[in-house]
């Protein structure tokens, strides 16, 4: 295989290591500007790029034997997309690879904002000890809107499964919601929420979104958190809405004074006042655009553009056959209007060894590997079918969970939620055609022994 890749940001290194693996030809170049990559640009069918700078039409006129640009982050906006499209340019980029990170950073800002954490370190270490003002909110009881439900905002609201919160969602596409979150109007949004939290890329419709009008639509003082793009917040509305009592504080990873690239901030001699009040005010946590930047995220990201790329050019024929996608049967759940009672029948009348949760039936695979597979009734006002009405959902085992639910989202598959796991194996759950919730299970079988 002839296919040369340029990258032009530095990323973890099983990026590079498993696209030569993979047969493709790696160079690097992290230093020369845009006019010098675009010198050279048409020796390459493939880019990887973070936000170093603009891929706009001009590249594109010269990128004449480019095939595919992988950003290595959630977001394109630094590329000309549409052009890129009519370019017959596949664009792949890689929010799956970290909106854990941003759900739990921007859980980590909520908290510490509203339990003033970062104030009341910074008072303790200056040698005070103020209880009376530096007592906190709970989260349990609020509203929580987010605005944005893709990767990132769905993420975010299955970390709130823990708290006694309302969740509630808005998005441009119809039927996102799920079981963590209630999809509403921007409206009702706005009249329920105590707590906004942006999880929305940056476009033309998004830019400046929220300004003076959108936050005084909001019924009753809020507190508002952005780990989207800075861009997406007029900081001069935002800070005369904390200071007139409209929004309580605020948590910040992202400014609109950054740079395109996020490395750093705009050098301004004369400092925004928005931005003085900003680095003054005590309701205010910021962080420098490293939500989604986290250890685990930065080698996660990696994967899924190697994974994206080899689904590109391999498709179905790369998946060797010890690592198909179904190894066997995990389980057979179903509805049932008494479920310990229905067990015990099963145990008596029909031998099956139970327990609280069904029976478990032991197999070989054919390479002779004790396996499980589990026989469950659910109570009939049983959650964990949902978003589907179905009275079953059957459960499969199958090999390499994570990679398996990349590569279904590529495909088009709805993942509902995000894969969890526990001591007996990793979870993830999709959709069919018809709405029937299927759990995939990555297996530990042993523990049911």
């Amino acid at each position: 295989m002839d296919i040369k890749i340029l990258h032009i940001d530095s990323n973890n290194a099983i990026l590079m290591r498993q696209l030569q693996e993979l047969g493709f030809e790696n160079h690097e170049d992290f230093t020369s500007s845009k006019e010098e990559i675009e010198a050279k640009i048409q020796s390459y069918q493939g880019i990887v790029i973070r936000s170093r700078f603009k891929i706009d039409k001009t590249f594109l006129d010269k990128a004449t034997n480019l095939q595919f640009i992988a950003r290595v982050g959630a977001g394109l906006e630094s590329i000309d997309c549409d052009y890129a499209i009519s370019k017959n340019i596949t664009l792949i980029a890689a929010p799956e690879g970290n909106r854990n990170a941003v759900a739990e950073h921007t859980l980590g800002m909520i908290l510490s904002l509203f339990n003033n954490l970062n104030k009341a370190d910074r008072e303790i270490r200056s040698g005070h000890w103020n209880r009376g003002s530096n007592r906190g909110h709970e989260l349990d009881g609020k509203t929580v809107g987010i605005i944005g439900y893709g990767n990132m905002g769905k993420s975010f609201a299955k970390k709130l499964r823990g708290f006694e919160v309302d969740v509630l969602c808005y998005d441009i596409l119809e039927n996102v919601g799920d079981a963590n979150a209630k999809q509403v109007s921007l409206e009702e949004l706005q009249q329920k929420s105590d707590v906004l939290s942006l999880h929305i890329p940056w476009t033309p419709e998004t830019n400046k979104m929220v300004d003076a009008t959108f936050i005084n639509a909001f019924a009753k003082p809020f507190w508002a958190f952005n780990t989207s793009r800075g861009n997406n917040i007029v900081t001069a509305d935002l800070v005369a809405a904390m200071s007139a009592g409209k929004v309580l504080g605020a948590g910040l990873d992202v400014l609109e004074y950054e740079k395109l690239s996020f490395e750093t901030l705009f050098q301004d001699k004369n400092t925004p006042e928005a931005f003085q009040y900003l680095l003054k005010a005590e309701n205010v946590i910021l962080s420098p655009h490293v939500a989604g930047w986290t250890f685990e995220s930065h080698e996660r990201l990696a994967q899924v553009i190697v994974d994206k790329i080899k689904a590109k050019y391999f498709g179905e024929d790369k998946i060797a056959v010890d690592e198909k996608r179904v190894t066997g049967i995990g389980g057979l759940f179903f509805k049932s209007k008494n479920a310990k009672e229905l067990v015990a029948w099963y145990g008596k009348h029909l031998g099956l060894k139970t327990d609280d949760h069904g029976s478990t039936f032991w197999w070989k695979d054919s390479k002779g590997n004790d396996c499980s597979t589990q026989w469950s009734p659910f109570a009939e006002d049983t959650t964990y079918f949902e978003p589907s009405e179905k009275q079953f959902m059957q459960n499969f085992r199958v090999h390499n969970l994570e990679n398996l639910l990349l590569e279904l989202q590529a495909e088009g598959v709805t993942i509902v939620g995000e894969m969890e796991s526990y001591d007996y194996g990793k979870f993830g759950w999709i959709l069919d055609p018809e709405g029937n919730k299927i759990e995939l299970w990555e297996p530990i079988d042993y523990i049911f022994k």
